[in-house]
């Protein structure tokens, strides 16, 4: 009995992403901003950039697949540990430890490649989700003290995740929407702190689409 509801409950779901549906393709461009942290760090957020474009495959009303190539400057900033040095008072007989604070500026430079899946509640609004694989482009710590910048590097040179958010569509080809993109990769590597491999990415992302030729 369950085996034949699943089949007719499948069977309709085809016929309803199917009915009266042409598969068609779409490519397009977006931009925006990324509001990026690195997680389990003392680094807040970092305001970026990303841009890249897509190629949206329509296979019904409700349904479209969307590959997507993005550049993406992601990081994170703020007040960390520099560690800490010991001495030692004759005087007292006790060690005294003193804590160094410094600023730590992490940029991450990603070559990401996007599979979105996207949802259309109505001819507007959508819902997208899908996974990333990024691959590291390049990096730059800006740290004060400068001595201390050997002891901030990048994690691994790739990074896999997820992607999901909202999107709203305008008549003319452009829409807007919000995305959170969170890593589980370790992006950022603090040699005086521990736990260093649960750094991951975590991002933000506010901005716009262009869907070229969409009437």
């Amino acid at each position: 009995m369950f085996k034949k509801i699943t089949f007719v409950l499948f069977t309709a779901f085809l016929s309803l992403t199917t009915t009266q549906a042409q598969v068609t393709f779409t490519p397009g461009v977006h931009a925006g901003i990324n509001l990026s942290k690195i997680t389990s760090s003392d680094l807040g957020n970092k305001t970026d950039f990303y841009v890249g474009a897509f190629g949206s495959i329509k296979f019904s009303k409700i349904y479209s697949l969307q590959p997507e190539l993005t550049y993406s400057r992601q990081g994170g900033k703020g007040t960390t540990s520099m560690g800490s040095t010991t001495t030692y008072n004759p005087e007292t007989g006790n060690y005294i430890t003193v804590y160094q604070n410094g600023t730590v500026d992490a940029s991450l430079q990603y070559f990401s490649a996007v599979t979105i899946n996207k949802l259309n509640f109505t001819d507007d609004i959508y819902v997208l989700v899908g996974p990333f694989f990024d691959i590291l482009l390049a990096d730059d710590f800006k740290v004060d003290p400068k001595s201390q910048e050997r002891n901030f590097n990048k994690g691994e040179d790739v990074d896999l995740g997820i992607v999901g958010g909202l999107g709203y569509s305008l008549k003319n080809g452009i829409s807007f929407e919000a995305r959170v993109k969170k890593g589980i990769g370790s992006a950022f590597t603090n040699y005086h702190a521990s736990g260093m491999n649960d750094s991951n990415n975590l991002v933000f992302q506010f901005g716009a689409t262009y869907a070229f030729g969409k009437k």
